[in-house]
């Protein structure tokens, strides 16, 4: 599957995915991934910084969801794929040559281990919030400000 140019605007931006993986006994895992990006037009990536569970869940089965939302705009995609877990050799040290090239910070010292998954599978995610008629513009001004209730003194804002 080719991820279309929407798709990987929104992973990059955001850069926050919900990863959805299986536990040995069946069970669900959900963890927040804060390095998840593209690789390429079929494959995201994200780092294991502190990710065992989430890596060894992989290890034993590599189903994988994952879910990407603009947490203002309430819109989004979920992902499906395979995840496949790389920790060494060359496409290793490429994959950790690009995060330090993208994003700048020590991922050598950080990382792990880093999981590429081969996307079988995207739908769109919106939001019931514009269940009611709102426009774009609309759910994104209540909840910027909702976003700032919370958190009124965050650095960088007015």
């Amino acid at each position: 599957m080719q991820l279309t140019d929407d798709m990987q605007r929104v992973v990059r931006e955001q850069s926050l995915g919900f990863v959805a993986t299986v536990r040995p006994d069946g069970t669900p895992a959900l963890s927040p991934k804060g390095t998840t990006s593209v690789w390429d037009a079929g494959h995201l990536v994200f780092l294991h910084v502190h990710s065992p569970h989430t890596v060894d869940n992989l290890r034993h089965n590599p189903n994988v969801e994952i879910n990407v939302v603009d947490p203002i705009v309430r819109t989004g995609y979920r992902f499906t794929g395979l995840g496949r877990v790389v920790d060494s050799g060359a496409e290793y040290e490429q994959i950790l040559d690009w995060f330090t090239a993208q994003r700048g910070g020590d991922y050598r010292a950080r990382a792990k281990a880093a999981v590429l998954v081969a996307v079988t599978g995207a739908e769109a995610l919106t939001s019931p919030a514009y269940d009611d008629g709102s426009t774009e513009e609309e759910v994104s001004a209540r909840w910027r400000r909702r976003h700032l209730a919370l958190h009124p003194r965050a650095p960088g804002v007015p």
